[in-house]
């Protein structure tokens, strides 16, 4: 296993729909195994794989809740439903999220408060996980990358603005941008 840079907003792979994985082979099992490592390493609660330069439609999540429950998998070629989002302004204390691929910042984003999703497992197994709260943010997130959507793409117009100048001050926005969790100290 190996951890892997994470791709940093700008970089072209981040920023387009990502392919069907047509075969679950060796290369997408040492895919799979990398990404929990450069997951854990970051640290983060999920991971897509266009986050590590690779434009296939797979994600790993990794989340404790409150009482210690560990919940952590992947999913392969997923699919998404959510429940209608709330009206009003996200709650900066309860709806803020980051992300590796903008690392350091944080931003309050309204998501849905519940969600599913179906595809498959490493072994090719159907998956069908319904939650909630966190769990639901961290799979709608992650979902959103395989789209070529980051958060920051969903920000209001202030939060969107501040992001853009973040961004050009950090020199990000480009191809070719990356950092290496347990190297680089970004406070992802």
């Amino acid at each position: 296993m190996a951890v892997l840079a994470i791709r940093i907003m700008g970089d072209p792979v981040l920023h387009a729909p990502a392919a069907l994985v047509a075969e679950i082979d060796d290369d997408i099992r040492q895919l799979v195994q990398d990404m929990y490592e450069t997951m854990d390493a970051a640290p983060g609660v999920g991971l897509a794989a266009p986050q590590v330069g690779v434009g296939l439609r797979i994600f790993t999540y990794s989340y404790t809740d409150d009482d210690g429950a560990p919940w952590r998998g992947v999913i392969i070629n997923p699919e998404l439903w959510i429940a209608p989002l709330e009206p009003g302004e996200p709650d900066p204390d309860e709806e803020s999220e980051g992300c590796l691929s903008f690392p350091g910042e944080r931003f309050p984003l309204r998501r849905s408060e519940r969600a599913r999703v179906t595809g498959i497992d490493l072994e090719g197994k159907p998956v069908d996980i319904e939650v909630d709260g966190w769990r639901a943010r961290i799979l709608q997130h992650e979902f959103d990358h395989l789209d070529g959507v980051l958060y920051v793409d969903r920000l209001g117009d202030r939060d969107w603005r501040t992001a853009q100048k973040i961004s050009r001050k950090r020199g990000w926005g480009t191809p070719g941008n990356s950092w290496m969790p347990g190297v680089d100290d970004l406070d992802a």
